[in-house]
């Protein structure tokens, strides 16, 4: 580790700091329907877009009937996404005549934007066109995060209202969440990337001649070898710029190119390094001062906000010193130093600190872009992504779904100290009962159900389980453990020494990402609805308090107690295990 590694990390972490409070602000009267410097230009639009869609934008809902459109909205985008995934080869904006994408992948593919995962088992230069590349994913990218937002305002406005039946209108919502937060936020950013040298356009791939050329052998399935000189490399261009910024600031992840962010067209500088690194956070951090302010109890919001901030430090001082101390095998091998760290997977450009630092903040949050290669850091270095994950993505967290999340460990957090001394729970005025507690339960269990039953299936089935590892040993099964963990976090980001694109693979990560969006919010709404009818407790000498460094404390080791209990003993078979094997020499 360095000092300069050190300092970048700390700065990343005070400009998010600088932009939470007037990030949140700005949020909190635009969900509040406050007059906001954007009115003039959104207001029109958005009236426009009520009007054609049949919306009343002052008829509120409740938390059924805001649970029941945001199903049919998505359950609608994931069809039409899927369709034009079958048939883009019938359609305009394909100048590399891509074929239709199977039915598998394309099921996959369609069940992953839909749910802000964005996990892609494909190389997307190849496989999606243009067209599916912005109608079909780059509207997710919007609209999944859209969704993400409305939920957690949902949900805040359970807790702040008093006796009331409704959570507010979805429509509206999510609405006001992509006209007023994400899209001007994109086409500014996407200009800024156009400048740093992130390709924007519609014209067919681009061919350069090799200098030098080279001969490459090729095998057939009949075992037939063949023999060519490659003369000409194919470089991918598109319209990256867009896609990127919404992937980033959406905390989308899914990449325009395979490398994804360690792409010099995705990524070409430290400064769009460092820009989408802070877009990543920026809004699940501005979430909890609009949790603050929303509540009418802004200490909160920043009690909430320092939470998630040790975690992180916590979660990047692992990992960085992990990989800055590089591979024991290759430090004791003759001729053999890493003075830099393991370097292997690593981007160059960005060095052991910038990668360390996206690898957690992208598995903080729901994000999943990489500039690395998680496959390839040491065994503890990449199980630090994979705790980010299992821990539920609550550190700042994807765009909506890391505040709500976090308010059922606050759930819990609180009914765990009533329990200490012997009385009701309360959080920011409303009684914490019994339905509140079994619905906080059901979200945290349904997830656990889903990874380690597929995980279990995955590496005791030869055909169609283990046939897709690169690796054996406890390293094969954090690539499955981590597929299927990524998938129900709807995160995105891979070990990608998985082959993924086969039938079970594409199926059972597909269903896992659906339950994992899905049927983990629908408990959060059910608390929501129940919130919001109860009475205002007031204050008193008994009340634990949410707004002080005893709360934050007791919050962050709930986080993380309910992960270590349920995860433990997946996390000592792979990545665990995989350490104390390699101290020991051992090699796979």
């Amino acid at each position: 580790m360095t000092n300069n590694g050190w300092f970048q990390i700390l700065f990343f972490l005070l400009v998010v700091l600088a932009l939470t409070k007037p990030l949140g602000s700005f949020m909190t009267r635009v969900f509040n329907r406050e007059k906001t410097f954007l009115d003039p230009v959104m207001r029109p639009i958005a009236k426009l877009v009520y009007r054609l869609t049949d919306v009343d934008e002052t008829k509120e809902m409740r938390w059924t009937e805001y649970a029941f459109a945001m199903l049919m909205l998505s359950g609608v985008t994931m069809l039409v996404t899927y369709l034009i995934e079958r048939v883009q080869n019938h359609l305009p904006l394909n100048p590399q005549h891509l074929t239709a994408v199977a039915p598998d992948l394309a099921f996959n593919t369609a069940a992953s934007f839909t749910t802000n995962t964005n996990w892609q088992a494909y190389v997307p230069e190849t496989t999606m066109s243009y067209l599916t590349q912005m109608t079909a994913l780059a509207y997710h990218n919007f609209i999944s995060a859209a969704v993400g937002i409305a939920l957690a305002i949902a949900i805040v406005r359970g807790i702040a209202r008093r006796e009331q039946d409704t959570l507010g209108n979805f429509w509206v919502d999510m609405t006001r969440a992509t006209f007023w937060v994400l899209l001007p936020g994109c086409v500014l950013g996407a200009l800024f990337l156009v400048w740093q040298g992130v390709p924007q356009n519609l014209k067919p791939y681009a061919t350069a001649e090799l200098v030098d050329p080279q001969t490459v052998q090729t095998t057939d399935s009949s075992g037939k070898t063949t023999t060519q000189i490659v003369k000409e490399q194919t470089i991918a261009l598109g319209p990256t710029a867009s896609q990127e910024m919404i992937k980033e600031l959406g905390t989308n992840g899914g990449g325009f190119f395979n490398a994804n962010s360690a792409h010099p067209y995705e990524n070409p500088t430290p400064l769009t390094n460092f820009f989408e690194l802070v877009l990543i956070f920026a809004i699940g951090s501005g979430l909890t001062y609009t949790l603050g302010q929303m509540t009418g109890s802004p200490r909160h919001g920043w009690a909430v906000w320092c939470a998630m901030a040790l975690l992180f430090l916590v979660g990047i001082t692992a990992a960085y010193s992990a990989e800055a101390r590089g591979n024991p095998l290759v430090q004791n091998s003759a001729n053999h130093v890493q003075p830099a760290g393991n370097m292997e997977g690593k981007e160059v450009r960005f060095g052991i600190a910038n990668s360390a630092l996206w690898a957690v903040v992208t598995t903080d949050t729901s994000c999943g872009a990489v500039n690395s290669m998680h496959d390839s850091f040491t065994p503890l270095g990449g199980m630090i992504p994979l705790i980010n994950i299992l821990l539920g993505e609550v550190v700042f967290g994807g765009v909506g779904s890391g505040l709500y999340g976090t308010i059922v460990f606050i759930i819990l957090s609180v009914f765990i100290a009533g329990l200490m001394v012997g009385r009701t729970p309360e959080y920011l005025g409303k009684k914490i009962e019994a339905f509140d507690v079994k619905m906080a339960m059901l979200t945290v269990l349904i997830y656990p159900l889903m990874v380690l039953t597929f995980t279990a299936i995955s590496v005791v089935a030869p055909k169609f389980g283990l046939s897709s590892l690169a690796n054996v040993g406890p390293h094969g099964l954090s690539e499955i453990f981590y597929a299927y963990a990524e998938a129900g976090a709807n995160n995105g980001s891979a070990f990608a020494g998985l082959n993924a694109n086969t039938l079970w693979y594409n199926t059972t990560i597909a269903a896992t990402m659906l339950f994992g969006r899905f049927f983990m919010v629908l408990p959060v709404l059910a608390i929501a609805g129940s919130l919001v009818r109860k009475k205002h407790v007031p204050q008193t000498s008994g009340t634990f308090p949410v707004t002080t460094p005893l709360f934050t404390g007791l919050l962050i080791s709930v986080i993380v107690i309910v992960g270590a209990l349920t995860f433990f003993p997946a996390l000592s078979l792979g990545p665990i295990l995989e350490h104390l094997l390699m101290n020991a020499g051992k090699t796979f």
